[in-house]
């Protein structure tokens, strides 16, 4: 994403946990990178520039390439690496930094607005490309029932209680679950499709951009969700999408 964001078409956006999905047009003012996977289709025309040309139409940019991005209209999806789904992205990618997709998908159209059910309007281009559909983790679907109650008692937080996950050391977890730290790790990423650790940073993210969406200043959000100050959570925005507090409060329509 940007430095600035500058459009004509303000974005619609839909935060998962390990993904943040847009809708509308963007502009970045200026090169940068940042550590999510990149995917746009575009629907109106997009172009992006790096250090090795430009990129058109629909496209993969992986983690920490410097790009700049022009999209007039279209989706744009940002993916945690080590995620199921980023793994199946860089399949994709092979190596290179970035990869067009427009040989690979149809063209595809502007959704009708307002947009219902935004992952279920691209899973289609995501069946196209062979990319595994886990938009939503189902707890239920959890064979391991020590990962099952641990995610159950994370969503509490989801009903306004909390629980802190940045104080969760992998450590201290396993102990709780009276397993190896090794195997804890090994079973949740088995069992969640991402690793303890990314999967925590998501999380944290997700629940500080709930607050913000509920009119938490920057310094309430960051405590609520784990982040030693306000400073702290924006500054693992920027590093993570390449968007700073401000630019999330546009997006999500809060002055």
């Amino acid at each position: 994403m940007s430095e600035n964001v500058a459009t004509s078409l303000k974005p619609s956006v839909w935060i998962k946990e390990s993904m943040i999905l847009f809708y509308g047009a963007a502009l970045d003012a200026k090169k940068h990178q940042h550590h999510a996977i990149q995917i746009v289709w575009s629907t109106q025309g997009a172009l992006c520039e790096w250090s090795d040309g430009e990129l058109s139409g629909s496209f993969i940019i992986d983690s920490q390439v410097e790009h700049r991005l022009k999209l007039t209209e279209g989706w744009l999806l940002l993916v945690e690496p080590q995620s199921t789904l980023g793994l199946g992205l860089r399949q994709l990618l092979n190596n290179s930094p970035v990869s067009t997709l427009s040989h690979l998908v149809d063209e595809y159209s502007a959704p009708a607005s307002p947009i219902s059910c935004p992952f279920t309007e691209i899973s289609p281009l995501f069946r196209q490309l062979g990319l595994p559909l886990n938009f939503t983790l189902d707890i239920s679907e959890i064979t391991d029932k020590r990962i099952r109650k641990l995610m159950e008692k994370l969503n509490l937080c989801f009903d306004g209680e909390c629980q802190k996950p940045a104080n969760w050391r992998a450590s201290d977890v396993a102990d709780e679950l009276y397993i190896s730290e090794s195997h804890f790790l090994h079973l949740f990423s088995q069992q969640v499709g991402i690793a303890w650790r990314p999967y925590l940073r998501w999380r944290r993210l997700y629940c500080a951009s709930n607050a913000i969406a509920q009119g938490a200043s920057a310094t309430q959000a960051a405590y609520s969700a784990g982040f030693s100050d306000g400073a702290h959570l924006s500054r693992t925005f920027k590093k993570m999408f390449g968007l700073s507090i401000s630019e999330i409060k546009t997006l999500l329509s809060i002055s």
